[in-house]
């Protein structure tokens, strides 16, 4: 790695924006899920990043994006730029270029980079064109990353206020490199460290959630705390800054006990810092010991699908039924052919004989079932689409819930009634119901 001139220290990063180059990301050929990760990271490194752009592959728009993010031009201005793509050997690829001018920089040939290309093309046993020499011309006074994923070294430039850090644009590439090289030279920059913790509540919407925690989301300043509603559920985000990641987790976790101590709260938190609701669920049940079994209905499998997903679901999950046809309800869970007449097979009652027929069969703990309208035909004026019951039969009885989704789209439906019902299996084993 080159080091920086001495002229040029570099200065304290509080803040970012993320610049994404590509023509291919416009079109929609290509999802963008670098800025997503880099504005994670970058959150996590205490650097608040206040706009993302995306600009396509030519010089002056791109030019033009760089100017609004170090200038503000009516916002405030980054005092880092981090890009991605546009490293490339190809005529279009033309980030670096375009950075080196408008720090006034003149490009040089890194012969560091230009034997690392050559090296990694003899490896791969690829023969090196020439244009993919224009990857190891560097701005002068610049530090160079160097790339063991790929062809082109990320680079960073910076003078008295600004610091733009270039990075290639495949994700396989950025990653890494990022984590390894660029993560340890923001560190000296960057004053105090962020650390969130995030909170994950089901049954409850953000308005709900927002209502209950208005004080404390209103007088909260280190750690902050702030809803995020996403498909089913809402996350509730802690965040602290400290001088050191253990003092700023150490504020975090005071908070979110305040929190877990909140009685209309708690009961429909099912995990902090976890992935989803099934992980939760698997979680849970490997530590008590408990173990599990389905019959899905209108969810189609959806359940069992998410639960085996989970690494270790295997030594609690031991099956589950789909039984869409009433006669396969009836063979296969027993289901009474008389409850189904008399309440039909979208009622709290069939939710209840399913789940009831998913325990004993499969010789579980608890089972879990589901049986409804997802849309966008069926439904009936008192259950219509958009209705979907849940039964969770443990050894204390059944308990059965009805939920309904007005006008949302049959992959929603099935979505959110497979989250809730894994929802109340957590409250069940917690002993909540």
């Amino acid at each position: 790695m080159a080091s920086f001139d001495t002229h040029n220290r570099i200065h304290p990063i509080r803040t970012a924006e993320i610049l994404c180059v590509g023509t291919e990301l416009l079109l929609g050929d290509i999802v963008n899920t670098n800025a997503a990760f880099l504005s994670k990271r970058l959150a996590s490194l205490g650097i608040a990043v206040y706009h993302q752009t995306v600009v396509g592959d030519h010089p002056e728009r791109l030019r033009v994006a760089l100017s609004d993010a170090f200038e503000g031009h009516g916002r405030p201005a980054a005092d880092l730029v981090i890009l991605s793509g546009g490293l490339g050997p190809t005529y279009d690829d033309l980030t670096k270029e375009t950075v080196a001018a408008y720090f006034g920089r003149d490009l040089y040939l890194h012969e560091e980079s230009l034997t690392a290309i050559r090296d990694f093309f003899n490896r791969t046993g690829r023969v090196m064109t020439p244009n993919n020499e224009k990857q190891a011309m560097m701005p002068e006074g610049c530090v160079v990353f160097p790339n063991h994923y790929g062809t082109a070294p990320a680079l960073a430039v910076s003078d008295a206020t600004r610091t733009a850090v270039m990075l290639p644009g495949p994700p396989a590439e950025l990653i890494p490199l990022f984590e390894e090289l660029v993560v340890p030279f923001l560190r000296h920059y960057t004053e105090g460290i962020l650390v969130s913790r995030n909170i994950h509540i089901m049954g409850l919407g953000e308005s709900t959630v927002e209502s209950l925690l208005h004080d404390l989301m209103v007088s909260s300043e280190n750690p902050t705390v702030a809803p995020y509603c996403k498909s089913g559920e809402v996350r509730l985000r802690v965040t602290a800054r400290a001088q050191s990641e253990a003092e700023a987790a150490a504020l975090c976790d005071g908070l979110v006990e305040r929190i877990h101590e909140h009685r209309d709260i708690a009961p429909y938190i099912y995990g902090v810092d976890c992935e989803n609701i099934e992980t939760a669920l698997v979680r849970l049940l490997t530590r008590r010991g408990l173990t599990l079994a389905t019959a899905e209905s209108c969810t189609g499998g959806m359940i069992g699908q998410r639960i085996t997903a989970v690494s270790g679901a295997s030594a609690v999950y031991y099956g589950g039924f789909v039984t869409y046809q009433n006669e396969i309800k009836i063979k296969a869970l027993g289901v009474d052919p008389a409850t189904i007449a008399a309440y039909t097979e979208v009622s709290a009652e069939t939710a209840a004989e399913m789940a009831k027929g998913a325990r004993e069969r499969m010789g579980t703990d608890i089972g879990l079932s589901t049986t409804g309208y997802a849309g966008p035909t069926g439904g009936t004026e008192e259950n219509p689409v958009g209705t979907v019951y849940v039964g969770i039969a443990t050894k204390e009885g059944v308990t059965t819930h009805r939920l309904y989704f007005p006008r949302k789209s049959r992959e929603y439906v099935r979505e959110a009634a497979a989250s809730r019902v894994m929802m109340e299996a957590v409250r069940a084993v917690l002993g909540l119901v």
